[in-house]
């Protein structure tokens, strides 16, 4: 099976490395041609355009946002223009729930298939093959696609035939994770105004009732107050909140919390901080608390 990939960020590189990693015919397309080098010489193929990837069974998507998803895709000369009938594309990307909507009834109608298939995890959980895939579309091209998923994923999770559920999915659960950062910054602020050390009191948290990777991996950042190099930027955050209230608004299903989260990433990029780490959100309750400036 041949494939392509588009979008060699931080997550996209380590995607498309162990696609390659597995033995898949490769093409690989990227904005900035620099970062297309290292898979290159793990034997891939740099295209020169979109056109280039195009030419695939499977052609992967992992880009920043609705915008430059609709630029490669519907451009004048993206994706829909290129992809043969019968070929899937496969978007990665955490885009709006309308606009994996579009994306779906674009493609039909060329006869090109159509997965939405966001992923839960960090990129070094994309290096290693750690992913969570969240997958809708029509059953049969997800079964076709699921080969290429396991080399990316640890497991994946089919929620539906209709591909945008799986962008409301994804939506809805980097809300929780944002909720769970928040509620971190808010109760480690607390503890350590009141004379107790950050760290130890994280260490409870993480020892007893909150024993999971969520917490004690966005509690290590927000106790050691490092985020940089971002493995998720803010502002990709603040975009996400905004799509999840979109979604809320077409659903009739009220986030309050969500617009609070919104409002922090707004803070957060009114002093400079869109560039880091999305848990950088977890350290404005301390400035809020006089605890540091």
């Amino acid at each position: 099976m041949k494939a392509g990939f588009i979008g060699l960020g931080q997550m996209g590189a380590g995607m498309a490395a162990r696609l390659r990693e597995a033995g898949y015919d490769l093409a690989v397309f990227n904005r900035s041609a620099q970062r297309m080098q290292p898979l290159v010489a793990r034997g891939a193929k740099a295209a020169k355009n979109i056109a280039g990837v195009c030419d695939a069974d499977v052609v992967f998507t992992m880009l920043a946002d609705d915008a430059a998803l609709e630029n490669v895709v519907l451009g004048p000369d993206g994706m829909l223009a290129h992809l043969k009938p019968g070929a899937i594309h496969v978007s990665c990307s955490t885009v709006s729930v309308a606009l994996s909507a579009r994306l779906c009834r674009e493609h039909e109608q060329r006869q090109q298939g159509y997965i939405a298939a966001p992923v839960f995890g960090r990129p070094d959980a994309a290096a290693a093959g750690k992913l969570f895939v969240v997958a809708a579309g029509k059953r049969n091209l997800i079964d076709k696609v699921q080969p290429l998923f396991d080399v990316m994923g640890q497991r994946t999770f089919a929620v539906s035939d209709d591909p945008e559920k799986a962008n409301l999915v994804k939506l809805s659960g980097n809300f929780m994770i944002a909720s769970v950062i928040e509620s971190l910054g808010e109760s480690m602020a607390l503890a350590e105004k009141g004379g107790v050390d950050r760290h130890l009191f994280l260490d409870l948290l993480t020892s007893t009732l909150f024993n999971a990777p969520v917490y004690k991996n966005y509690g290590a950042m927000i106790a050691n107050r490092h985020f940089e190099p971002a493995g998720f930027a803010a502002h990709l955050g603040q975009k996400d909140m905004r799509l999840a209230l979109a979604a809320a608004e077409e659903l009739k299903v009220p986030l309050p919390f969500a617009g609070v989260l919104r409002d922090r990433y707004l803070q957060l990029s009114a002093h400079g901080g869109e560039h880091l780490d999305w848990s950088a959100i977890g350290t404005l309750a301390a400035q809020d608390a006089a605890l540091i400036s």
